[in-house]
């Protein structure tokens, strides 16, 4: 039976979330009275209230909605009621990185150096297929698709390289090395200090203040930018060409340089490290510049400059939206309440389509983030074994077409409402900038 409360609109439902109307049930068992409720006219109904000495009887007319609306879901930032069950992302999870790590077949550990080669052998293959191809028609109607092909190949290539800086191409130091050196080094990534930074990235992720690509501004920090800074920051097509003066200059609040050896990314002992993938970095320039003079300047924009542009895009793309822009706010911590397992939970899968395979099946974020030293070829099946662990944890991720367009629109979303968190507190949600 339903319970029902006096309000300045009339007669209204208590919520479902109490169990019982607090009546006061003490005293009307102690002196029982009854109250009888009669309809007068129209909306209009009248009270009466017997104790069994004296019945007395008020004339208040009150008007009841003619269709009760119901009382909807209560839905708090970070926490979500549904019924009777409750979820909040920013809660410490129920289980252990052990528990995950023991749900996780062990061949998925596993790392074939020949296997992560031939990946390699593929895409360069492809690049240069791709290249020749594009030379020898030199058409206007081709060129188009050619940067975007060529563009998602040198993101692939930067895929692997990206194994090559975990570790998990291969267990041998010096073949990792070798291959990250020469995969990214060719797409101008500068290798070793985008490792190490990328490392810090990992061991931080979901920190405010520690994480190191694509984390959250503090309110103060944000609000000191000036407002150019700001439209550039938030404002398409510019955040998806950021990756250049990141590794030139970090992020607003965060000083140094991926190629610079004395930056506060690095500590003394990588100097060396830093050095040669930035003497390597310079040498990819200066062929560059030599085949310009080859075969001309605009002959390697459209063969190379544009490519690179649309391999920038794909990884900020990629990188934001693995750290943003899901339905419900996701928490981001600090202090005492970050830890690597809660900051990892923060992380999403997303499906790119048919560019799943073409890219690693990096899509596979969340068991990349959480042990990144499972190489690429067995992130899908670890992931699937990882799931009835994570639970409600693991967010699935919507299903794409053959391209994954979608994921512009999650994108535009995101850059709209998510602009910087709390100067305080240790669990913060992003919050939106109404002027920007």
């Amino acid at each position: 039976m339903a319970s029902w409360v006096l309000s300045e609109c009339g007669l209204k439902p208590l919520p479902r979330f109490y169990a019982k109307p607090r009546t006061g049930q003490a005293f009307l068992n102690s002196n029982p009275s009854k109250v009888r409720i009669s309809r007068t006219s129209g909306n209009d109904y009248s009270f009466s209230l017997s104790s069994g000495f004296r019945e007395r009887n008020w004339g208040l007319k009150v008007s009841a909605p003619l269709r009760v609306q119901p009382v909807e879901e209560n839905k708090e930032e970070g926490k979500i009621l549904n019924g009777d069950e409750s979820f909040d992302p920013g809660a410490p999870p129920p289980f252990k990185l052990s528990d995950i790590k023991a749900a996780i077949p062990k061949h998925c550990w596993v790392k074939d150096p020949w296997k992560s080669m031939s990946y390699v052998v593929r895409d360069v293959v492809v690049v240069f297929g791709l290249a020749a191809v594009a030379a020898y028609f030199n058409n206007w109607v081709f060129w188009p698709l050619y940067w975007f092909a060529q563009g998602t190949m040198f993101w692939a290539l930067f895929v692997l390289g990206h194994d090559c800086g975990h570790g998990s191409f291969s267990n041998n130091p010096k073949l990792n090395s070798v291959a990250g050196h020469l995969l990214h080094s060719s797409i101008l990534v500068p290798y070793h200090g985008w490792r190490i930074s990328h490392r810090t990235h990992h061991q931080n992720h979901g920190h405010v203040e520690n994480d190191e690509s694509w984390h959250p501004l503090s309110e103060k920090i944000y609000k000191n930018l000036d407002n150019v800074t700001k439209k550039l920051r938030f404002t398409l097509p510019f955040p998806l060409l950021a990756y250049p003066i990141y590794l030139w200059s970090r992020s607003p609040g965060k000083t140094g340089s991926h190629y610079h050896p004395d930056s506060d990314l690095f500590v003394p002992n990588e100097r060396k490290d830093v050095i040669t993938s930035t003497v390597c970095w310079t040498a990819m320039v200066a062929i560059l510049a030599g085949l310009s003079f080859i075969m001309g300047p605009v002959q390697l924009l459209k063969l190379y400059g544009i490519p690179y542009a649309i391999f920038v895009m794909w990884l900020d793309l990629v990188t934001y939206l693995h750290h943003h822009g899901h339905d419900e706010k996701l928490p981001w911590y600090r202090g005492k309440e970050w830890s690597y397992l809660r900051g990892g939970l923060t992380t999403l899968d997303r499906d790119y389509g048919w560019v799943n395979s073409i890219h690693h099946d990096i899509g596979t974020h969340v068991i990349h983030h959480l042990y990144p030293q499972i190489p690429h070829y067995h992130l899908v099946e670890a992931t699937e074994a990882a799931k009835p662990v994570l639970g409600k944890y693991y967010r699935e991720p919507k299903k794409s077409g053959p391209l994954p367009l979608y994921l512009l629109g999650v994108l535009i979303r995101s850059m709209r409402k998510d602009h910087y968190v709390s100067d305080s507190g240790d669990i913060v949600y992003y919050q939106t900038d109404s002027q920007l």
